[in-house]
């Protein structure tokens, strides 16, 4: 297999990971939304810290510079969130509402400056810029109503979630059909010996 495919692998691989977590995490939050103040906050510092993970690990995976950059910025920001949240654990709703939509705003904003970075396909464009879009909304959504108990943060913060990791499955759906068009390719080509 060629090194363009085995670094797509590799990013597949991690968005489904991630696309999991995310989702697994999502339903818990939907599911149990009477959780504490002091769980979500763990339970969000160690989403972020497992985001971050692997942002950096799509970063030192991307071929170009803009996905290098964006995967960083986007690994820092989740690692700031959850060292934030945990400094702090014990924080008001109010706060902790702003940590995350903070946090969502600006994971959204990195997501759509990712879209014109070169190399990426229509569709992986069309969930970079829909799943931003969702981003933003929900942290402008947690600026205008910061008075959200913990209870609807988790509600809400459990249906993102859920978004972003059916979101995160489909990239990772399109990576792992670009790797199967790629070895396809190499596949054809005649061997030159």
């Amino acid at each position: 297999m060629n090194t363009k495919g085995s670094v797509v692998g590799a990013v597949s691989k991690a968005l489904v990971w991630r696309g999991l977590l995310a989702i697994a995490i999502g339903v818990v939050s939907v599911v149990w939304p009477h959780i504490t103040v002091g769980a979500f906050v763990i339970l969000f510092a160690v989403y972020a810290f497992i985001a971050a993970g692997m942002d950096a690990v799509r970063a030192f995976t991307s071929g170009g510079a803009g996905g290098v950059v964006g995967n960083l910025l986007l690994s820092l920001l989740s690692l700031a969130a959850g060292v934030i949240a945990l400094v702090w654990p014990g924080p008001t709703a109010t706060v902790l509402t702003l940590i995350v939509g903070w946090w969502a705003l600006f994971t959204g904003l990195v997501e759509i400056a990712m879209v014109f970075t070169s190399g990426r396909r229509a569709g992986e464009r069309a969930w970079l810029i829909l799943s931003g879009l969702i981003s933003i909304v929900f942290g402008v959504a947690l600026f205008i109503r910061p008075d959200l108990g913990a209870l609807s943060l988790a509600t809400v913060f459990g249906l993102y979630s859920i978004f972003f990791g059916i979101s995160s499955l489909v990239v990772a759906r399109d990576g792992h059909d670009l790797q199967r068009a790629t070895r396809r390719t190499a596949e054809a080509v005649p061997d030159p010996s």
